[in-house]
């Protein structure tokens, strides 16, 4: 079976090993959102940590062919929003406080603001946006994702998608606007 947009299955299919990742980081984070609702501040019209990120191949890929659901008419505005951001402006996604692409949104914003254990100077340990669990000492450990495995399993995934479409010549670290007006044919 051809895509008009993707060409062989092949690009289409090693998109598969991430939206596996991806669904498995939303029940992670769904189930620490509803475990400590009372406790978080993060919801839409909160945007004050959407930035204009990098990301992996593998992201800018399943970001960009989620541009192909919308209408003509949306995917044109997301991309002209894209065309006009810099690398020091807001997520070129971000309007009126709210993702355009918030179900394809990359990992990053998918765990932004929960607790994340993080490694600095061979020291682990917990972040998360200081307006969330402002009334907590402490967290258990199921509320916490551990960074170094998501980042290990995302690159692995990427290195494989990456290796699958080693011919297509992928920018390597495209930033969210460049994912969004890559030709990904």
């Amino acid at each position: 079976m051809k895509s008009e947009f993707f060409g062989e299955r092949t690009f289409m299919d090693s998109l598969h090993n991430y939206r596996e990742l991806v669904s498995r980081v939303d029940a992670l984070c769904r189930r620490i959102e509803n475990d400590f609702r009372e406790h978080l501040a993060c919801r839409k019209g909160c945007s004050s940590c959407c930035r204009h990120l990098s990301l992996s191949r593998v992201e800018a890929a399943a970001l960009s062919k989620s541009l192909h659901g919308l209408s003509p008419e949306r995917a044109a505005h997301i991309r002209e929003r894209a065309g006009q951001a810099g690398p020091d402006d807001p997520c070129p996604l971000l309007e009126d406080g709210a993702c355009l692409l918030y179900e394809a949104r990359p990992l990053i914003c998918r765990t932004h603001g929960l607790p994340v254990m993080v490694k600095r100077d061979e020291r682990k340990s917990v972040d998360f946006c200081p307006e969330n669990f402002r009334d907590l000492t402490s967290l258990p450990a199921r509320a916490v994702i551990e960074l170094d495995t998501l980042n290990a399993t995302l690159a692995a995934i990427d290195g494989l998608f990456t290796a699958e479409n080693r011919d297509r010549n992928l920018p390597e670290r495209p930033t969210i606007a460049e994912a969004l007006l890559f030709d990904w044919r």
